[in-house]
């Protein structure tokens, strides 16, 4: 046999090379943000684009947090693959372990199977776990939140050393400086191996500062106020007098949340915007047809619905999240309202990338959901916040348990008939087996992901432990 013959019959039997990953995470964006998806009011072009080449899940969602800082979980779950309660348990309260501790990340498991992995941006979960995860990066933000024109960014530094003394402020607003060293890196990639780049904004957390281009696209006299937009929450959830909740003052007013509401928009605009450019460079480097992108945001915000600011809660609101994916492999033009976790991405980047998913994942691959978006993975969705929220949803109901202070309430919504969680029917008579067959699930749910809680006890068994 010729060499030239055998080399071509080694390279046919060779695998495709696999392709390069960009994963881009938002900060408190909720899921009626895209105006291609649900909300004429807003303007973003780049994610509109994106969604015409990709699937968008319409009912992605975060499992809730621990923690008031509910970011710090879901970037836990997004890195493991882990639940809210196994994700605190393993990463949360040890943010300095290094090396071998029992769960993995998906960064690290694509650098160990050749992948060159960049870390831009926000990172809430400790430098050792960065420096588990990527191989390059920065700038990065270590904290939860900053004036996006002060931002107190680290350099990369390979002795995986942070001390406050390096922090450098630049005169630039985050969402375009996090955008400039993502394209910087993509241009400057090692060409011989697929790239990984994990692309996390601030934006549009507060404090909401668009720049005044974008801030005059969304007049606030304009600015159409949300139909379950309420002064005050109807009842003490637990959670009322939270750093994001006391952001304006009580009752709220519909002037003031229209101001919210504008600048909120204006900066997901700014941001949408910083995103083109990074898929421009993807474009100017040939890499757009070789790479899988995703789109999600940490968790969503309430900017006045239920006469709340923050995400300390389980509507739908704070809860539900953009989630999209484009790329080789994935249909274009395609939506499904398939319930999926944030933590699926993990799981589904292993199917789609023909690598094993590691015995400590919990999420599921939505990757028949891509095939089939009818398919539905779960029968119920439970979520959880802090020790006095727990919630269930199905394709048709939302069923909200609380104690606060050792005042329980209820709420059930009809999300079919009722999609903005308006009419509570909790105490219904014609609602009853349906209050009590999702609150028999919801327990049985909470309990296999790991939930400490036990409903039926008064103070559902808190001790603290969480």
């Amino acid at each position: 046999m010729s060499i030239s013959r055998r080399s071509l019959l080694l390279a046919a039997a060779a695998p495709p090379p696999r392709p390069n990953i960009l994963v881009v995470y938002a900060d408190d964006m909720t899921h009626r943000s895209i105006r291609a998806l649900n909300n004429p009011q807003i303007h973003t072009p780049t994610l509109d684009k994106l969604i015409a080449r990709g699937t968008a899940f319409t009912h992605a969602c975060i499992m809730g947090g621990l923690q008031p800082a509910v970011c710090v979980p879901s970037r836990a779950m997004l890195m493991t693959g882990q639940n809210t309660f196994h994700v605190t348990a393993n990463v949360e309260k040890k943010p300095e372990w290094g090396a071998a501790q029992p769960f993995h990340m998906w960064p690290e498991m694509l650098k160990e199977n050749g992948y060159q992995t960049v870390g831009i941006g926000k990172w809430h979960n400790g430098p050792a776990l960065y420096h588990r995860n990527f191989q390059k990066g920065g700038p990065i933000l270590l904290g939860g939140m900053a004036d996006h024109y002060k931002t107190p960014i680290h350099e990369f530094n390979p002795e995986q050393t942070y001390p406050k003394s390096d922090v450098k402020p630049r005169d630039q607003h985050s969402s375009e400086i996090f955008a400039d060293a993502a394209i910087a890196q993509i241009r400057n990639r090692d060409k011989t191996k697929p790239l990984a780049l994990y692309l996390a904004f601030t934006a549009p957390h507060d404090p909401r500062q668009p720049p005044r281009k974008y801030k005059d696209m969304y007049p606030e006299e304009r600015i159409e106020l949300p139909p379950n937009f309420l002064p005050e929450h109807p009842f003490d959830n637990g959670e009322l007098k939270v750093r994001d909740e006391a952001l304006l003052p009580w009752p709220r007013t519909a002037q003031s949340v229209r101001k919210e509401i504008s600048d909120y928009y204006a900066i997901i605009t700014h941001m949408d915007a910083q995103l083109g450019r990074v898929l421009a460079a993807l474009d100017r480097e040939g890499m757009t047809r070789d790479t899988i992108i995703v789109f999600a945001g940490d968790n969503g915000l309430a900017v006045g619905q239920h006469g709340l600011l923050g995400k300390q809660n389980l509507y739908d609101h704070s809860i539900r999240v953009p989630l999209i994916l484009a790329g080789p492999g994935i249909p274009a033009g395609q939506r499904t309202d398939s319930m999926v976790y944030l933590f699926d991405i993990f799981p589904t980047l292993c199917e789609l990338l023909q690598l094993p998913v590691p015995a400590t994942v919990d999420g599921k691959s939505f990757v028949p959901v891509l095939k089939d978006p009818k398919r539905r993975l779960r029968d119920g969705m439970v979520y959880a916040y802090r020790h006095f929220q727990r919630a269930i949803r199905t394709t048709r109901w939302k069923y909200i348990r609380y104690n606060a202070k050792g005042v329980q309430q209820q709420q059930l919504f009809d999300l079919s008939a009722d999609p903005w969680e308006m009419k509570n029917l909790a105490n219904e008579p014609d609602h009853q087996e349906t209050r009590g067959q999702l609150d028999t699930l919801m327990r049985m749910l909470l309990k296999q992901n790991g939930d400490a809680l036990d409903l039926s006890k008064p103070d559902w068994g808190w001790k603290g432990a969480v």
